[in-house]
C-alpha cells in the first residue's frame, strides 16, 4: 500500500562509491510524507492519498527532512524479468584478454572521427590563408597542437566526460542529469516516487548547496528557462545529426582524394562518385553493430594511428625538425600578425582537427570513462601530434603541396599501403558519428523529443550498443545529397566545422550548469571555464559564419529541419499529455457507476496502456460507452521513462490500487531508463505481471496487519495525526506513507489515510487475522481465475486537433505537422509481440 515508497527512496551520494541497495540510506522524506495509494481526484484529496490526483503537484513544494533509513524492501519483486542489458556493464570485471579486446572497440568506434583529422585540416587551412614562408607553417602548427590540447584533451577529456549520466554521454544526457536534480522538463508527468530510484544518485547536504539551490529554484520557478534550456538542448541534438552527415562526406571524399595524388588521370567528379559507392557500403554495413564492426575495424585504426606516427616521425627526421618550436604559441600570434584576416578565415580549417570530440562524448555509452581517457591520452594525442608535426615538417620543404599534404608526404614505398590504411580509417570515422547520432537520437525519444522509432539492440551483452534503420538510411540519403552538391573539401569542411561548433557550444553550455547544479564547485573556476571555451568557440564560430555562403548553408538547413521536427513532436506530445489529464475520469463518477462501472463485467484481464501517471484516462470512459462489456479485472498500464540512464529491475514498477477494493481497477507505472531495452514477449509480460500483481496484494496484506497492530486508533474518517512510519526491531525506520491496504466501507468512502477503522480494532485479533487471510486467498482466486479467461490489451490512439480559434500556426503545427508524425512513427506497443486477436483499440480525439 505504500506505493512501493517503503522501498523506493532516493539515493544520496556522498563519495566516490555507490552504495549497495541493502544498505541503510539516507533519503529525503516529505515533512507529511505523502505517498499514494489508492486513486482520487482533487475533492477528496484531504480524505484519502492519491497517486492520481493532481494536487500531487503540491509534493513539489513539500518541505522535506533527512531521515536515515533501513535496507530498501521491494514490494515488486521481479527478478524474474531478463530483459536483455537492464543491468549496468561497468566493463570492470573482464580478463586481461577481453580489456585488451574491449581497447580495440573503442579505436574503433570512439576515436575513428577525430584520428582521421590530419587527412584535410593542413588542407582546408592553407586553401584560405597560402603560405608565403615557414612563420605561416609554424603559425598554422602552434594553432593546431593548442587546438588539439585545448579543446579534445582539457575540455572533452579531463572535464566534459566526467559530466557522463552514469556512463551515459551526450547532449541529453547531460540535459537528462540537469533534470534528475532539478524538474525543470516540459511534460507533467513527474513523480514524487522517481526521486527514490536508486539510479538517483543525489548529493548529502552540504555549505556548498546554498548555491545550488538557488539556481534550482531559479530554473524550477522560470518556464522562460526551462523553455531555453530544452531549446539549447534540440539545437545541439540537432547539430549532432547534422554531424553525423557531413561527417562521412568529408572523411571518405578527403581519403578517396588521395588518388589524385597516386594518380594523374584521376579527375574530382571520379573521386565524388567513388565516395558515393563507399558511402553505400558503409552505411549498408551499420546494422551488423558496434561489437562486430568495432573488432573488426579496431585494429585496423590501431595500424592507422601507427601509421600516423611513424610517418610524422620519418618527415620530421627527413625534411625539418625544428617544426618543434611550434609549441611555443607566440608564433600564433605571429601568424595572425602577418595574416590577419585570411588566418581568421583559417580558423574554421583549424577546427577540424578537433572534430570528433563530441563524437568521443556522445559514443560514451559504448565504453567506460577510464577507458576511453586513457586510450586517448597515451595512443591517440601523441600519434596525432606526430602526425602534423611531420605533416608542417614536410611544409617547410615544399610550401606547394599545401593541398593533399597527408598523402604528399607520405614516402613513395608506403603510399599504397598508407592510401588503403587511411581509406579504411575514414569509413571507421564515419561509423563513428553515425553511432553517436543513433545514442543522441535514443535519449531523445525516450525523453519525449523525437518521434519514436525502431530500434535494434546490435548487441546481447552490451545494452547501448544500437542500430536505427530509418535514421540510418535518412543520413545515407542527405551525405550523398552533399557530396553531389557540396564536392570541394573546403566548402565541405566549413560546414563540418558549423556542425561541430554548434554542438560543442551547446555543450559547454550544459556543462556549466552541471558545474554549478550538480558539482557545486568553486565559483572562479565554473566561470573561467565557461568564458574560456565559449568564447574561444565563439571565435571559431565567427569564422565558420563567415564562408557559410559557399554552400555550406545546407547544413544549416538541415540542422533547422531536424530542430523543427524535435520542437513539434515535443509541443504536441505535451499538449496531449495535459489535455489527457484535463479531461481524466473523476473518482466520484466512478462511485456513481458502482463496481460493475454501469456495463458488464466479463471474466478476463484487460490491459489499458495510457500515458498518464495519474488519475483514470478519459479514453478509459471511451471504452466504457463503446464496448458492451468491460474485463472482471481493469490494469492500467503506462510505459515511463525517467531522467535515468538505467532503472533497476527491482526498482522498475509500480503497483496500485485505483477504486475500492471491489471494483478490481489496479495501476502498474514501468519506468524505463533511457537506455533500457524493452524487448518482452507478451506472454512473458503477462506471466510476470500477473505474478507480480500477487505478490503486490500479499505485500499489501501483510503490510496492513503489521498497521493494524500499531497505537493509531480514531474514531473519525478525517483525522490524519496517526505516524505513517513503522520502526523495525533492528531499529531500522521504514516510511509507510500510507495504509498498506485501503479499506472501504459500504457507503463507498474510504478511510482516512491516517486512520484504521474502529470496527476492525474492536475485533479479536485472532478473528481479524482469520479475515484477512481470507479477503487475500478470495482476491488471489479471482485473479487466477481473470487470468485463466484471457488477457485482453486495450489501447486508445488518442489523437489532437487545435481548436477551431485557435491561431492559424497553431493549427498547422498540430494538425499537418504534428500529425503527420504521430501518423508516421512507431506505436508504443510495438514492443510487444501482440497477436492482433488479443488486441482491442479505440481513437479518440482532443480538442486543445
Amino acid at each position: 500500500m505504500a506505493e512501493e515508497a517503503s522501498s523506493e527512496r532516493s539515493e544520496i551520494n556522498g563519495g566516490p562509491a555507490s552504495m549497495d541497495s541493502t544498505e541503510s540510506r539516507w533519503v529525503f522524506q516529505d515533512e507529511d510524507d505523502s505517498e499514494f495509494d489508492v486513486d482520487g481526484d482533487e475533492d477528496n484529496i484531504r480524505h484519502r492519498v492519491s497517486l492520481d490526483s493532481e494536487d500531487d503537484e503540491d509534493d513539489d513544494n513539500a518541505e522535506q527532512r533527512l531521515i536515515r533509513t533501513g535496507p530498501r524492501v521491494d514490494s515488486f519483486d521481479v527478478e524474474a524479468l531478463e530483459v536483455p542489458g537492464a543491468q549496468r556493464n561497468d566493463y570492470e570485471d573482464f580478463s586481461l584478454g577481453r580489456k585488451i579486446v574491449l581497447a580495440f572497440q573503442t579505436l574503433g568506434v570512439v576515436f575513428g572521427d577525430v584520428g582521421t583529422s590530419p587527412l584535410y585540416t593542413f588542407s582546408v587551412m592553407f586553401s584560405k590563408a597560402p603560405i608565403n614562408g615557414n612563420e605561416d607553417v609554424l603559425g598554422a602548427l602552434s594553432l593546431v597542437l593548442y587546438t588539439l590540447i585545448l579543446i579534445p584533451l582539457v575540455k572533452y577529456v579531463f572535464v566534459v566526460l566526467l559530466a557522463n549520466d552514469d556512463g551515459e554521454g551526450g547532449t541529453f544526457a547531460l540535459y537528462s542529469l540537469i533534470c534528475r536534480h532539478a524538474k525543470v522538463s516540459l511534460l507533467p508527468n513527474q513523480l514524487p516516487s522517481d526521486a527514490r530510484i536508486s539510479s538517483f544518485r543525489l548529493k548529502v547536504p552540504s555549505p556548498e548547496l546554498e548555491r545550488s539551490l538557488k539556481i534550482k529554484e531559479r530554473l524550477e520557478a522560470s518556464l522562460t528557462l526551462k523553455k531555453l534550456l530544452l531549446m539549447l538542448v534540440l539545437a545541439g541534438t540537432s547539430m549532432v545529426i547534422a554531424d553525423g552527415v557531413v561527417t562521412p562526406a568529408m572523411s571518405v571524399v578527403s581519403a578517396v582524394g588521395g588518388l589524385k595524388v597516386g594518380v594523374d588521370a584521376i579527375d574530382q567528379d571520379q573521386v565524388v562518385m567513388i565516395s558515393v559507392a563507399f558511402l553505400v557500403v558503409l552505411f549498408s554495413v551499420q546494422k551488423y553493430g558496434t561489437s562486430k564492426v568495432g573488432l573488426a575495424v579496431g585494429p585496423a585504426l590501431f595500424i592507422w594511428f601507427c601509421s600516423l606516427a611513424g610517418i610524422g616521425i620519418y618527415n620530421l627526421v627527413k625534411y625539418d625538425s625544428s617544426v618543434l618550436r611550434a609549441f611555443n604559441p607566440v608564433h600564433i600570434y605571429y601568424f595572425f600578425k602577418r595574416n590577419s584576416t585570411k588566418a581568421w578565415y583559417s580558423l574554421g580549417g583549424c577546427l577540424l582537427c578537433a572534430t570528433g570530440s563530441e563524437a568521443m562524448f556522445a559514443d560514451l555509452c559504448y565504453f567506460s570513462v577510464r577507458s576511453v581517457q586513457l586510450t586517448f591520452v597515451f595512443l591517440v594525442l601523441p600519434c596525432l601530434l606526430l602526425g602534423y608535426l611531420g605533416q608542417a615538417a614536410y611544409l617547410m620543404a615544399n610550401h606547394t603541396g599545401a593541398e593533399q599534404v597527408f598523402f604528399h608526404s607520405i614516402p613513395g614505398s608506403a603510399f599504397w599501403p598508407v592510401f588503403l590504411i587511411a581509406n579504411i580509417a575514414a569509413l571507421i570515422a564515419s561509423r563513428a558519428m553515425t553511432t553517436a547520432t543513433f545514442s543522441c537520437i535514443k535519449q531523445s525519444m525516450a525523453l519525449g523529443c523525437f518521434p519514436r522509432l525502431k530500434i535494434i539492440h546490435t548487441s546481447r551483452k552490451f545494452m547501448g550498443q544500437i542500430y536505427i534503420p530509418v535514421i540510418n538510411w535518412f543520413l545515407l540519403v542527405f551525405c550523398l545529397v552533399s557530396v553531389y552538391s557540396i564536392s570541394s573539401i573546403d566548402e565541405i569542411g566549413n560546414a563540418y566545422g558549423i556542425a561541430e561548433l554548434g554542438v560543442m557550444m551547446m555543450t559547454t553550455i550544459l556543462v556549466t550548469i552541471v558545474m554549478l547544479l550538480i558539482w557545486q564547485i568553486n565559483i572562479i573556476i565554473v566561470v573561467s571555464f565557461i568564458i574560456f571555451f565559449l568564447g574561444l568557440e565563439l571565435i571559431f564560430f565567427s569564422s565558420v559564419l563567415w564562408s557559410v555562403g559557399d554552400g555550406s548553408w545546407i547544413i544549416l538547413v538541415f540542422a533547422v529541419i531536424m530542430f523543427l521536427i524535435m520542437s513539434i513532436w515535443n509541443y504536441g506530445s505535451k499538449l496531449k499529455y495535459e489535455t489527457e489529464v484535463k479531461q481524466k475520469l473523476s473518482m466520484d463518477l466512478m462511485r456513481e457507476l458502482g463496481c460493475n462501472l454501469g456495463t458488464i463485467r466479463a471474466p478476463g484481464i484487460g490491459l489499458l496502456y495510457n500515458e498518464l501517471v495519474k488519475g483514470i484516462p478519459a479514453i478509459f470512459g471511451h471504452f466504457l460507452t463503446t464496448l458492451p462489456a468491460i474485463h472482471s479485472m481493469v490494469i492500467f498500464v503506462c510505459i515511463k521513462y525517467v531522467p535515468v540512464p538505467v532503472v533497476p529491475q527491482s526498482e522498475r514498477f509500480l503497483f496500485r490500487r485505483v477504486c475500492p477494493k471491489n471494483y478490481h481497477i489496479f495501476r502498474c507505472i514501468a519506468r524505463y531508463g533511457y537506455k533500457d531495452v524493452r524487448k518482452e514477449n507478451h506472454q512473458t509480460f503477462e506471466q510476470l505481471l500477473i505474478e507480480s500483481l500477487e505478490k503486490f496484494i500479499r505485500r499489501e496484506a501483510q503490510e496492513r496487519s503489521l498497521e493494524s497492530d500499531g497505537d493509531c486508533d480514531t474514531d473519525s474518517e478525517d483525522e490524519t495525526s496517526c505516524s505513517r512510519v513503522l520502526i523495525a526491531p533492528n531499529g531500522s525506520v521504514y516510511s509507510l506513507g500510507v495504509p498498506l491496504l485501503a479499506d472501504f466501507r459500504q457507503t463507498g468512502k474510504p478511510i482516512s489515510e491516517a486512520s484504521t477503522s474502529q470496527e476492525v480494532n474492536s475485533v479479536p485479533s485472532t478473528d481479524q487475522t482469520m479475515s484477512a487471510e481470507q479477503s487475500l486467498e478470495r482476491e488471489l482466486s479471482f485473479i487466477r481465475k481473470a487470468k485463466e479467461s484471457g488477457v485482453v490489451y486495450l489501447l486508445g490512439h488518442g489523437d489532437i486537433r487545435a481548436r477551431k480559434n485557435s491561431w492559424f500556426i497553431k493549427k498547422l503545427i498540430i494538425n499537418y505537422f504534428y500529425a503527420f508524425l504521430r501518423k508516421n512513427c512507431r506505436r508504443g506497443i510495438a514492443n510487444l509481440s501482440v497477436p492482433h486477436s488479443h488486441l482491442m483499440q479505440v481513437g479518440m480525439t482532443y480538442m486543445v
